[in-house]
């Protein structure tokens, strides 16, 4: 009987990962013992019941605790290639939470993504651009299967920057500051989001290209794929011929080329808000990936979901948990 390999990769957003007496944005918001002590153990037991070849987290601003968490998990390779930064008068009280990155598999190189200088410049953005969390990116070699590029991120939220310091710093209640949040403020908001994917997925094309390197980007991209800001990260573009199908560049979304698509049939959600599912947590994949593809090693492709945590019907987050799903791809080769 033919031996098959299995890999596993999934994505998590951890909500807050802040070890007490470490706060997240406020001094006030910080984690009981008992609280943190049921986080723990949440993740600890959803992690087990993945059990992830690798897997990427967002909301990170303990890393050294989460890398001993994975460790204990058999999760030995970690890596984050930036700090959260603490407040200049409360030390304790945390901002700017990190991604993070935990494998079985030893990194052939982990490193921050470097927007490309060329491309910046062509996009006009060339003096200002910062991402709002640097994504990870990170090379494998898979026995089997061959090089894999890892993409980690966490794109642009859709909280919206208060425009109230262009009008003076005018009444937060005034009706004119409201609609200039939810209508400029919310537009750079999805402009911000949309340039940091298409530095992502410039380096993903260019790297599939030149070094011939399978790809997965993965994490919480904060809206829908189908969205204005994220759309074009899975357009596919008509090919001339069988031979150049083969030799293409470009991403697919995981779940439309997953075996148990049509058994699950509608994307199931990754985070409510208000009552209302929404998929805001993706894994993009190169071709290498899809089991229809001719050029791939892959025999199968199963999504998974898991959201028993998410309550549709909760107005408010349960810090304890997470309010998102973790998603995973298993593939067999």
């Amino acid at each position: 009987m033919e031996q098959r390999t299995t890999f596993k990769f999934a994505s998590f957003n951890l909500l807050n990962f802040a070890e007490p007496p470490y706060a997240f944005y406020q001094p006030e918001e910080m984690y009981s013992d008992t609280q943190w002590t049921t986080k723990t153990q949440f993740i600890t037991g959803l992690i087990q019941h993945i059990d992830p070849t690798v897997i990427v987290f967002q909301e990170v601003f303990n890393p050294d605790t989460l890398a001993s968490l994975c460790e204990d998990l058999g999760l030995t390779h970690f890596a984050t290639v930036d700090s959260p930064k603490p407040d200049a008068v409360y030390s304790n009280v945390l901002f700017n939470p990190v991604v993070a990155i935990a494998s079985k598999l030893p990194f052939k190189q982990c490193k921050p993504l470097e927007p490309s200088h060329e491309l910046l410049e062509y996009l006009n953005n060339l003096a200002h651009f910062k991402f709002n969390r640097t994504p990870i990116k990170c090379t494998f070699e898979l026995d089997g299967f061959g090089l894999l590029t890892l993409y980690a991120v966490h794109f642009k939220s859709q909280r919206v920057h208060s425009m109230a310091q262009l009008l003076g710093d005018p009444d937060q209640e005034d009706p004119f500051l409201t609609m200039l949040n939810q209508t400029v403020g919310a537009m750079q908001s999805q402009i911000s989001r949309s340039l940091e994917a298409s530095i992502v997925y410039y380096d993903a094309l260019k790297t599939q290209r030149e070094k011939n390197s399978a790809t997965l980007v993965m994490g919480d991209f904060n809206a829908h794929i189908t969205s204005p800001a994220l759309s074009f990260m899975t357009e596919q573009f008509p090919v001339a011929s069988e031979s150049s199908l083969i030799e293409s560049v470009g991403l697919y979304e995981s779940f439309a080329i997953a075996d148990n698509q049509p058994e699950l049939g509608i994307k199931p959600p990754t985070h409510y808000f208000q009552g209302e599912g929404n998929v805001l947590d993706y894994i993009l994949t190169s071709k290498e990936f899809s089991p229809r593809h001719p050029s791939s090693q892959v025999n199968s492709l199963t999504y998974h979901n898991y959201a028993s945590h998410l309550d549709p019907k909760r107005d408010e987050e349960d810090i304890r948990y997470s309010d998102h799903a973790a998603i995973a791809i298993e593939i067999t080769i």
